[in-house]
């Protein structure tokens, strides 16, 4: 009877630096993995693929490691995404690699319990976007330019944001936004 050939596992993985990304498409390439390594913006679009996981950096500008999971997640279900940061260490990634294509959920223990309710959850896809821009340290006229918008627009949503969130200045935005993982203190 002949052996039946087992299913390559395809991976698409995106981060905002070559560099990065052409070591862990060679690293994982290594290992028998199908690996798709694009930029950020088209990660999302390529998640029509349905690969069997996706690897995201946390920190990507303009559509976030979070944020492209939420697209990705509603574009492929199957998917499983694994979400990164430079400020892992490299055993975290090959354990989490492991379980998410186990279909398991890693989380490293040094991470903070969730309390289970996403406060971003009640904001728009633009807020979110916008919101990512300006705790980046984008200024309206900036986030406008990426985005398509005018700088009052970006100011319109980033208010619409903060007010949802209950945060009343721009320093405590960037603490809320640190705490949520949509940037980091670099």
């Amino acid at each position: 009877m002949p052996r039946k050939k087992k299913k390559t596992t395809s991976v698409l993985l995106a981060d905002a630096h070559a560099l990065l990304l052409d070591s862990l498409r060679a690293l994982l390439e290594a290992e028998g993995l199908k690996v798709r390594a694009m930029n950020r913006e088209e990660a999302v679009r390529l998640a029509k693929l349905r690969p069997d996981v996706a690897i995201l950096d946390i920190s990507m500008p303009v559509v976030n490691g979070i944020e492209a999971t939420r697209r990705i997640r509603e574009t492929s279900p199957s998917t499983r995404v694994l979400i990164v940061s430079a400020h892992a260490l490299a055993h975290h990634v090959d354990t989490a690699l492991r379980a998410i294509a186990e279909g398991k959920r890693y989380l490293s223990a040094s991470l903070p319990k969730s309390t289970g309710r996403d406060p971003l959850a009640s904001l728009t896809v633009r807020e979110r976007e916008v919101l990512q821009l300006i705790v980046d340290g984008k200024s309206n006229a900036a986030a406008g330019s990426l985005l398509g918008l005018s700088p009052r627009s970006v100011e319109t949503y980033r208010a619409r944001a903060m007010q949802k969130l209950g945060i009343e200045d721009l320093p405590t935005l960037v603490k809320f936004a640190i705490r949520h993982g949509l940037t980091t203190l670099e």
